[in-house]
């Protein structure tokens, strides 16, 4: 799963892009000021930052500065203004797009998927255990043969193939798959669908080497 890091002090604004993304696949973290941006550049990795060039405490253009030092990640730049002088800041400072306010929400998207293409980060194959995910085509394969998994079981397995040295715990995997589906997702349904994923990659399902159950925790991948 595509991390995207979000620069927006505007929280309203924050919330309905966050969900926009969800919708779309991709993992969100928001941070709301310039200081906060920097904390979370120290202990996160991103795929893509979408940047405001107005924040409280500083501006835009020093993030994207911050970012770029830290991560080599597409920038693209929220801007309110139709300035053409903020524009070239901004493309200058090393910004790969940026996209006026108020915008439409397919148009944002499609801006972050070009992004993507031109940054040559659009897709990669994660592989382990003898299984192979390719997040451009979708396709999962385990010993050289597609498995087919349903749109939560797949969203589940992305979660753990995006964060392959991390524990995730269930209220993460629950907050994941609701994004996903558009609805609550139990504790109980969670082991369901951690249960049918097992069933479909695993060589034993009753001795997991892929997901790996953390006792009292959550699940991490077993790489």
């Amino acid at each position: 799963m595509k991390q995207i890091f979000l620069v927006e002090d505007d929280s309203a604004i924050a919330k309905n892009l966050s969900l926009l993304l969800y919708g779309e696949g991709f993992g969100v973290t928001h941070a709301s000021n310039r200081s906060g941006a920097e904390q979370l550049l120290s202990t996160h990795r991103f795929d893509l930052a979408l940047v405001d060039i107005s924040l409280p405490d500083g501006n835009g253009f020093t993030v994207c500065t911050e970012i770029k030092a830290q991560q080599d990640i597409p920038v693209i730049f929220l801007t309110a203004s139709g300035d053409e002088a903020s524009v070239v800041t901004g493309l200058n400072m090393g910004a790969d797009d940026y996209i006026t306010k108020p915008f439409r929400p397919r148009e944002l998207v499609a801006r972050i998927k070009a992004a993507f293409r031109k940054s040559g980060k659009g897709s990669f194959v994660f592989e382990v255990g003898g299984l192979s995910v390719d997040t451009a085509s979708g396709i999962v394969k385990k010993d050289g043969s597609e498995v087919f998994l349903s749109a939560l079981e797949y969203r589940l397995l992305l979660v753990f193939v995006s964060n392959p040295r991390s524990i995730i715990t269930r209220d993460r995997l629950l907050n994941e798959l609701w994004d996903a589906a558009g609805e609550f997702v139990t504790n109980n349904a969670l082991t369901v669908y951690i249960k049918r994923l097992r069933e479909k990659i695993e060589e034993d399902p009753a001795k997991p080497q892929i997901i790996l159950t953390v006792r009292g925790t959550g699940y991490r991948l077993g790489v």
